[in-house]
């Protein structure tokens, strides 16, 4: 392996985990700043997002009502999501394929779990994401977030 893959493969990484860590704190923006500037969410069985705000507008949805009775019911809303079993099926210079495993945890414990399946490109110093498939696979029936 050579070093330019070693450094896509963690500049990779790295957006993965702002992707999360952006997610999870509620700061959707930022989580949108993780996708190319025209880069697409695709939800399986829903039309895919495109570009930032969209992107930013479809996740807003599954986080505002969970918000709402969290804060009127007085308990603490807790999002985290856990991504394993990163696998790279392509690298190369102009782009990578990722697959990878998600579990999310929230105030109800387990609330739901499935895949990433991404297309990565270079941009900047950076690899950002330029189509993300989610697959849920499953969740919880009192779930906060996957509907």
């Amino acid at each position: 392996m050579e070093f330019w893959e070693l450094a896509t493969r963690e500049r990779i990484r790295d957006t993965l985990g702002r992707y999360n860590w952006s997610g999870d704190a509620l700061r959707l923006d930022e989580l949108a700043e993780t996708f190319c500037e025209d880069g697409e969410l695709e939800l399986r069985g829903r039309e895919p997002a495109r570009g930032r705000a969209a992107i930013v507008a479809i996740l807003g949805g599954a986080v505002a009502a969970p918000n709402a009775i969290a804060q009127a019911s007085g308990v603490k809303r807790i999002v985290r999501h856990n991504v394993t079993n990163i696998r790279f099926t392509e690298v190369s210079p102009q782009e990578a394929r990722v697959v990878c495993y998600f579990t999310v945890f929230t105030e109800i414990g387990l609330d739901h779990y499935g895949r990433y399946r991404d297309v990565f490109v270079p941009v900047g110093g950076d690899w950002l994401i330029r189509h993300r498939f989610v697959s849920t696979d499953w969740s919880a029936p009192d779930s906060t977030m996957a509907r």
